[in-house]
């Protein structure tokens, strides 16, 4: 911003951000958070309102550091909510000055690290200034397209060729046939030949009528209505390795670094894994649909996921608590499963955070995948 106070400009929605939910909740948590002893928050979050940018800067910071205060679980949800009620207080003053991408950065923060009571604030938020932002980059012509060939704005371009997967993977990998491959099998079937008795399958041909099965391997496309989104990434060959870490970038930036990976050693691997982008970014989350299997016995779904990496992307051996219906969208990607009576034969970790991972690293090392979605 170009001075320390921005007021907004008349009474016109077209400036500011809607935030229905926030004018009728400030008060209550602005209380809240004073019980909790965040008075100095109160004072910059009231200022904020008033249209002072550096208050709204100073209240987020405030927040922040209450959210890296200790483990994530001991976070207090007012701190949470707090840290939402800062970052739509950024955006909405980001926005009335035309910094398009500087407010979806904040939103998306506040969609990553903030309570759900401001929610709802946050997703309209995001789809208006996304809205406007596509507005100006068609006006400007500086689309994503700029002339680029099909095969160069496509993820995977081709099969994979079978002898190279070979080369990578441990003899026999793909010999065995223990786990069955089903075409059009029915939710009962799936009930009672499969989840009941505890068994791995394979299911084809349910995926085809998905708009991601095509829309997601056209890097133009995923730029467009992603590309200025903020996401968790983590960098490094996996959790279980010292150099690991995590990092918030750009998904323009995230695919930039998936090209680059298989022509640089340089570049390390980039991955986001295991995040609710479909929370996050509701355009990718109408290009699938949950597949009925999700449902079976009744239960809920517990959440839904993305996992999206470039080639030689590895995860280490683990279990998961609770069942999961992988579906690969683009590329391809291979999957090593042990049953759970062999457990203490893998070797898990003793730790509490890392019990449910193999120490094992010639079995961590055996996962390959392409594009992963």
């Amino acid at each position: 911003m170009s001075s320390d106070t921005t007021t907004r400009r008349g009474g016109n929605s077209f400036d500011h951000l809607d935030t229905p939910t926030l004018d009728a909740e400030s008060a209550g948590l602005l209380h809240a958070i004073s019980e909790h002893g965040g008075y100095a928050f109160v004072g910059m979050a009231a200022q904020a309102a008033a249209g002072d940018f550096r208050a709204a800067e100073a209240a987020r910071e405030m927040a922040w550091e209450q959210l890296h205060s200790g483990p994530w679980h001991s976070v207090l949800p007012v701190w949470r909510n707090a840290y939402s009620m800062a970052c739509l207080r950024m955006a909405d003053l980001h926005f009335a000055g035309g910094e398009f991408k500087e407010a979806l950065r904040v939103l998306d923060m506040g969609l990553i690290m903030g309570g759900m009571l401001l929610r709802k604030d946050l997703d309209a938020a995001v789809e208006k200034v996304s809205t406007r932002a596509r507005g100006d980059s068609r006006v400007s012509g500086s689309g994503c397209n700029g002339g680029s060939s099909k095969s160069e704005s496509r993820l995977v371009d081709g099969e994979l060729d079978k002898a190279e997967m070979l080369r990578v993977l441990p003899q026999k990998s793909l010999s065995c046939k223990i786990v069955v491959k089903r075409s059009a099998l029915s939710l009962e079937g799936f009930l009672r030949e499969y989840f009941l008795s505890g068994l791995p399958v394979l299911i084809s041909d349910s995926m085809a009528h998905w708009p991601a099965r095509t829309k997601w391997n056209d890097l133009d496309y995923l730029k467009t209505v992603a590309g200025d989104r903020t996401v968790p990434v983590e960098v490094g060959k996996n959790y279980l390795c010292p150099e690991w870490k995590q990092e918030l970038i750009t998904f323009s930036q995230f695919l930039e670094r998936i090209q680059a990976t298989g022509s640089s050693s340089v570049v390390p691997t980039t991955y986001l894994a295991q995040h609710p982008l479909f929370d996050q970014i509701n355009e990718l989350r109408n290009d699938i649909c949950i597949p009925d299997y999700c449902f079976a016995g009744g239960g809920e779904l517990r959440s839904l996921n993305a996992w999206f990496g470039p080639a030689g992307t590895v995860t280490p051996l683990h279990h998961d608590p609770h069942h999961n219906i992988l579906a690969q969208v683009v590329g391809k990607k291979y999957v090593r499963l042990y049953p759970a009576s062999l457990s203490e034969e893998l070797y898990p970790y003793s730790e509490t955070m890392l019990c449910n991972s193999s120490q094992m690293p010639e079995i961590c090392s055996t996962s390959i995948n392409r594009q992963e979605l």
